[in-house]
């Protein structure tokens, strides 16, 4: 009897411990965005939480996804017109061979960063179902905004969305 009360006990431990684990931050618009360092294609660390002050895009996306290399060049151009000093612009490569990412963005001329995330480590962090999808975290490093698919980044309506950040 003194056994099975001990065992009790410890499973009543037990389970009171694991009710007391969070499970794994997931980004939520209204909250702050889950801080990651990553590495860029030319070697620079990125870490989010040394953005703050500044408006961040962070966009998933793969060589291998057509709907990711069609917007590249509208992210581009809005990258070309945003204050670089207010405004930065994060490509997460996701789960893609970095040597193809590198190919496609000197064909496309393309000069924002490229983050190398090929274990997929920042992804499930921010929720990811697919690719493409884009958070835009405010100043202050919360997130804002979850744009899933691809979407006209130079367009009037994106870059009045993104300068609303800017302009706070």
């Amino acid at each position: 009897m003194k056994n099975k009360l001990i065992l009790i006990l410890i499973s009543c431990f037990l389970l009171s411990l694991t009710s007391c684990v969070e499970g794994p931050v997931i980004a939520t618009i209204g909250d702050p965005a889950p801080n990651f360092s990553l590495v860029d294609r030319k070697g620079k660390t990125w870490t989010l939480a040394n953005l703050k002050g500044q408006v961040v895009f962070i966009n998933f996306w793969a060589t291998w996804c057509p709907p990711c290399r069609e917007e590249m060049p509208s992210m581009q151009k809005l990258y070309d017109t945003l204050p670089k000093d207010k405004f930065k612009m994060l490509a997460i490569l996701n789960k893609d061979d970095p040597a193809l990412a590198d190919i496609f963005a000197d064909k496309l001329g393309i000069t924002f960063p490229i983050l190398d995330d090929q274990i997929n480590a920042v992804g499930p962090k921010y929720g990811l179902t697919g690719l493409p999808e884009t958070l835009i975290i405010d100043k202050k490093g919360i997130v804002r905004e979850k744009i899933i698919g691809a979407t006209e980044w130079d367009s009037p309506d994106m870059i009045n969305l993104i300068n609303k950040y800017i302009n706070q």
